[in-house]
C-alpha cells in the first residue's frame, strides 16, 4: 500500500542532513555548554553556530535568538514574560479569534489574573481589520499579538502594518511565525516585530526545539529561572543535538526557500483544482492569495471530516481535521468558526498540507481514493438522511 503523507503543517520528518548533523552530538560530542574543557566548548561552538543558522533565516542578529523547547514555550514566553515586565504600565492585550491555543490558552488564564484580552475578528478570508485593532487599543495596552500564518486555514496576516500600529502607539508586537518559518521569506527588520515565536519540527527539523526572537533593545521577564543559559534569560541544560538540527534545518530552509515555495503552491494548487473540479460541494476556506503555499483547508458538504480521514488513513494518506494540536476535541474549530463556517460544514473539513517530499503521483493517488470515499459518504449519508437518522 501507498504512503502519502499530507499533514505538514502538524510536523514535518526529519531531513536526512539534519538527522546527519545531530548524531554525533547524541554520542562523542556530547559536552555540557556551560563546562569550560574541550568537550563543553565544542558544544557551546555548536550552539552558537546554529543560533546563527537560525538568525539567518529571519535577518535577525544571533544574540536575538534565544532557544527554547518549542513553539508553545515561545509563545508562552513572549506573553508572559511581556505582561510580567509591563504590568506596572497596563493590563490589557490585543490578539485575534484565530490564534494557535499557545496563545489563546495563555491569553484565557492572564484573564482569570486581571488582565483584560480583545480578541479581533477575522473576515469571510481570513484576515484581520487594522482598523479595529487600532480601535482596541488602549491607554492600558501593553502587548499585542498576531500570528504570522495561521495553522488551519493558512492565512498570511499583515503583521508589519500590524506592527507599524503597535510602533505608532508604543506596545510590544509578537508574532507566532511557527507555520510561516521556512515556507514564506521573513525579515524581522523588515516586518518591525519585537518577538517572535519559531519552531523547529515545521522545517523538516527535530521536535522539541524551538526560539523565540527577542529585538535587541526589548525586556521581558524570564520565563524559567535557574542557571545561565541563554544569555541568563533562559535556564536549563540546552537541547545539544536538537538545537544543532534546528540550526541545520534553517540553513537548508533559506538555501532552499525559493523552490520549496514553488514545489509547495504548484502542488496544493494542483490538489484544488482536482478536489474542486471532480468532487461537487466541496469548498476553500480562506483566500487562496497571502496563504501558506502548502496549505489546502477544504470542506465537503454533508459528511464528517472525521470519516474522510479515518478512510483515507486505511489506504495509507495522512491528513488532518484541523490543527494536530486539537485534533482530537469534539469542539469546532475556534478559526472556522471565526471565519464564519456553519457548524455542520466545520465537521465536515480537512486539511490538507503538502511538502517537500509530496509528489504529483501523490496527489493523484489521494484525489482518486478520495473520490470514492466521499461518494460513498454521501450516500450512506443520503440513507441515514430519508430514515430520519
Amino acid at each position: 500500500m501507498r504512503n502519502v503523507y499530507l499533514d505538514y503543517s502538524a510536523t514535518t520528518p526529519v531531513k536526512e542532513e539534519v538527522l546527519k548533523e545531530m548524531i554525533p552530538y547524541f554520542t562523542e560530542k556530547f559536552g555540557n555548554p556551560s563546562s569550560l574543557y574541550d568537550k563543553g566548548l565544542e558544544s557551546k561552538d555548536a550552539v552558537t553556530h546554529a543560533r546563527e543558522q537560525v538568525a539567518a533565516l529571519i535577518n535577525a542578529k544571533p544574540a536575538e535568538i534565544y532557544f527554547t523547547a518549542g513553539g508553545t514555550e515561545s509563545d508562552n514566553w513572549a506573553v508572559f514574560g511581556a505582561c510580567e515586565k509591563l504590568k506596572s504600565k497596563g493590563n490589557h492585550i490585543i490578539t485575534t479569534k484565530i490564534e494557535h491555543h499557545a496563545m489563546l490558552h495563555s491569553c484565557a488564564f492572564l484573564e482569570k489574573q486581571g488582565y483584560e484580552v480583545t480578541y479581533l475578528d477575522i473576515d469571510k478570508d481570513g484576515f484581520i481589520d487594522l482598523k479595529q485593532l487600532e480601535d482596541a487599543i488602549t491607554d492600558k495596552t501593553i502587548l499585542i499579538s498576531v500570528m504570522l500564518v495561521n495553522n488551519e486555514i493558512g492565512t498570511i496576516q499583515p503583521i508589519k502594518e500590524v506592527a507599524a500600529i503597535a510602533k505608532k502607539h508604543g506596545i510590544l508586537i509578537h508574532t507566532d511565525a511557527v507555520q510561516g518559518l521556512g515556507n514564506l521569506p521573513i525579515d524581522v527588520k523588515d516586518l518591525g516585530v519585537d518577538l517572535m515565536s519559531v519552531s523547529s519540527h515545521k522545517i523538516y527539523g527535530p521536535k522539541g526545539s524551538g526560539a523565540l526572537y527577542i529585538r535587541k533593545g526589548v525586556s521581558i521577564s524570564n520565563y524559567l529561572h535557574g542557571g545561565a543559559q541563554e544569555n541568563r534569560r533562559r535556564a536549563g541544560t540546552e537541547n545539544l543535538a536538537g538545537i544543532v538540527g534546528f540550526g541545520k534545518a534553517a540553513e537548508i530552509a533559506k538555501n532552499n526557500l525559493e523552490n520549496h515555495i514553488k514545489h509547495c503552491s504548484e502542488l496544493r494548487n494542483y490538489l484544488k483544482d482536482r478536489i474542486i473540479a471532480e468532487i461537487p460541494d466541496t469548498y476553500v476556506n480562506g483566500t487562496m492569495e497571502k496563504r501558506h503555499p502548502g496549505n489546502l483547508n477544504i470542506t465537503f458538504k454533508y459528511i464528517e471530516g472525521e470519516s474522510i480521514l479515518l478512510l483515507l488513513n486505511q489506504f495509507g494518506i495522512s491528513v488532518s481535521t484541523g490543527s494536530a494540536c486539537s485534533s482530537t476535541s469534539l469542539e469546532p474549530s475556534h478559526v472556522l468558526s471565526a471565519l464564519g463556517v456553519p457548524v455542520e460544514m466545520i465537521h465536515g473539513t480537512v486539511r490538507f498540507t503538502v511538502g517537500d517530499f509530496t509528489t504529483k503521483e501523490d496527489i493523484d493517488y489521494v484525489v482518486d481514493n478520495l473520490k470514492t470515499i466521499v461518494a460513498k459518504l454521501r450516500e450512506i449519508s443520503s440513507v441515514n438522511s430519508t430514515k430520519g437518522w
